[in-house]
């Protein structure tokens, strides 16, 4: 049966075209989805810190009369938080480094979590699962990590 039979439902065409570009190499539709999940959760974090810098003062008033992060005073917690999330949200949108950036980020959610909005459970898992995955299985093919990889093989294979 052609792809293009007129006798194939929208959903075995979805499938049939799924299973042909799987053919071709299952990693590329990892690294797609790699990508497509850094450049998603990476948007989450970088908005909230650009959010905080934009009023430094509220930000303070933010950590000091709401989120109230145990052990840490406020104004470290606000500088930690905010530099966690604009740097890990950078390199994870690029892929470099992302495996650390996944981690810190992951390290961010817990802390949201655990002591400021327990209640968004659901948004949290969301983002930690995306940062699990990055943190499994790395950035993927159209990263900074991967061109890196790359080019540190080729110069270790040419020894």
């Amino acid at each position: 049966m052609s792809l293009l039979s007129p006798s194939l439902s929208p959903t075995a065409f979805i499938v049939s075209a799924f299973e042909r570009a799987t053919m071709t190499g299952r990693r590329f539709p990892d690294s797609m989805l790699l990508a497509m999940g850094r450049v998603a959760i990476s948007g989450v974090f970088w908005n909230s810190a650009m959010s905080k810098l934009a009023s430094w003062e509220s930000t303070l008033a933010l950590f000091r009369d709401e989120y109230r992060v145990p052990v840490l005073p406020t104004e470290l917690a606000a500088y930690m938080g905010t530099g966690a999330e604009l740097i890990g949200a950078a390199l994870l949108f690029f892929g470099l480094g992302a495996r650390f950036a996944a981690l810190a980020l992951l390290g961010v959610t817990a802390v949201i979590q655990i002591f400021v909005y327990p209640e968004s459970w659901i948004h949290h898992l969301q983002w930690a699962t995306i940062l699990l995955m990055v943190l499994v299985k790395g950035a993927g093919r159209l990263s900074f990590d991967h061109l890196i990889q790359k080019v540190f093989r080729r110069r270790m294979a040419g020894r």
